[in-house]
């Protein structure tokens, strides 16, 4: 499909998956309220161009887009994509000129637009301009997911480059239907919305909302001032904002966003169904004394996580009243390497409480440790300011310098997961949806 000089506000579909059953399927979903289906990198580079020709054979009233950002060879790699029926294929805005160009006269050629992506482009409106004195007929603005993931976004970006060109501009990177709505106002012709509708269990819904608030906004976009002001940030604080991510997932959703790691071992839940999310506030004891840990009470601030180091050995070192006041300081839980007591008083208070043993047996309040240093706990170094994120299926602990991006990657993976578990519901099995044999690693 070959476009006319005129379009706007276009929702665009990224499907980035790595096997071709999986996007196919939520193309199908969600095609009603989508104009432009892309063939995201990932699928390309693990599918290859093959996946183009089923998106065109398949939806042959929408516009298909190879993510293929080229980097060389401009002129083979459109020619290739465009013969395999994409109207758009892309190439990175950093690529050479001469690259640039190939690309262009190749979509001439064989009737598809060259859309550049100015991705991690140092000075992206100036770049913009160049671009299109290069002949690109659209500029994308993209804010990656690993820059997603800590925090950055492509709006004011997107600002810059609307009013550096003339051209097409498309934006994408963390755009869901509550942001929206900005982004068409900011004056982006293509709106890329690739999680925001994928990762969701009802595909359909997700586009069709999105859409909609596209629609309303159309008339808004048409009239705003070009100096229209950038969004009043949000009024959380980074921690609020980390505490309400955690508090969404899981720990085994944060051991993944970590690559599998961070669980503590040996330390699991006494209290079934609470969770504990906060800073860890540390004690270091010796075995039995529980001076510290209750110190480290008073010393601990609002919705800390108090974590104690006593050696991993049986003797308790918190009980009722320690819970007690810990509830009173509204401190969101207790992390112990070592034991616990009081157990069943602590449940029915509804005090997180996370620990290696479960005795009646306590020693004495000598004062022999230290609070507020770095301890090790279930195996894992925990320094102040780590957050600790502890439910019914273990501990993980989170470093604190990059406690935002593992938040947002846990997020991440928990709605993937659930588009998953809708697959599953829908009749695959687990085995089916994830093509385990597709992926196996050969062995030698």
């Amino acid at each position: 499909m070959v476009l006319g000089c005129v379009f706007m506000a276009f929702l665009q579909l990224a499907l980035d998956f790595v096997d071709s059953e999986r996007a196919l399927a939520v193309a199908r979903e969600a095609s009603e309220f989508v104009d432009w289906l892309e063939a995201g990198t990932p699928l390309v580079k693990s599918e290859g161009i093959r996946v183009v020709r089923e998106l065109r054979k398949l939806f042959p009233s929408k516009t298909i887009v190879a993510d293929l950002k080229i980097m060389d060879v401009g002129a083979l790699e459109v020619e290739m994509a465009a013969k395999a029926g994409a109207g758009v294929v892309t190439v990175l805005g950093a690529a050479d000129d001469a690259t640039i160009r190939e690309a262009v006269e190749a979509g001439k050629k064989f009737g598809a637009l060259v859309e550049a992506d100015i991705l991690n482009v140092v000075n992206p409106a100036e770049r913009a301009k160049q671009l299109e004195k290069l002949g690109v007929q659209i500029v994308g603005v993209h804010v990656g997911i690993d820059q997603q993931m800590r925090g950055m976004l492509p709006l004011s970006i997107l600002r810059e480059v609307r009013k550096a060109v003339k051209c097409k501009v498309a934006v994408a990177g963390g755009i869901t239907a509550e942001n929206v709505s900005e982004y068409v106002e900011a004056g982006a012709d293509v709106i890329v919305v690739g999680g925001g509708i994928t990762k969701n269990a009802d595909v359909r819904s997700a586009a069709q909302e999105i859409k909609t608030s596209m629609q309303l906004n159309t008339a808004k976009k048409q009239t705003a001032s070009s100096g229209s002001k950038e969004k009043q940030p949000s009024l959380l604080s980074v921690d609020d904002e980390i505490r309400s991510l955690l508090f969404s997932v899981s720990s085994c959703n944060a051991s993944d966003a970590m690559h599998r790691e961070g669980g503590m071992r040996g330390i699991l839940s006494i209290t079934p169904g609470l969770k504990a999310v906060g800073k860890a506030f540390t004690a270091r004891a010796f075995p039995g004394d529980w001076a510290k840990p209750v110190e480290a009470i008073d010393e601990a601030s609002e919705g800390d996580v108090i974590v104690v180091d006593c050696g991993g050995v049986e003797k308790a070192v918190w009980g009722a009243l320690a819970s007690e006041s810990a509830k009173r300081k509204k401190l969101s839980g207790v992390v112990i390497n070592g034991g616990i007591r009081d157990v069943e008083e602590i449940r029915k208070m509804g005090f997180p409480a996370f620990a290696k043993f479960v005795t009646p047996c306590t020693g004495e309040p000598k004062g022999f440790g230290e609070t507020n240093v770095a301890i090790e706990c279930g195996g894992r170094a925990v320094k102040p300011g780590d957050w600790i994120l502890a439910d019914d299926s273990g501990v993980v602990i989170i470093p604190g310098e990059n406690a935002l991006e593992i938040a947002k990657r846990a997020k991440d993976v928990k709605e993937k997961e659930e588009r998953v578990l809708k697959e599953i519901k829908n009749g695959s099995s687990l085995g089916e949806v994830l093509r385990l044999k597709k992926w196996e690693k050969i062995m030698k």
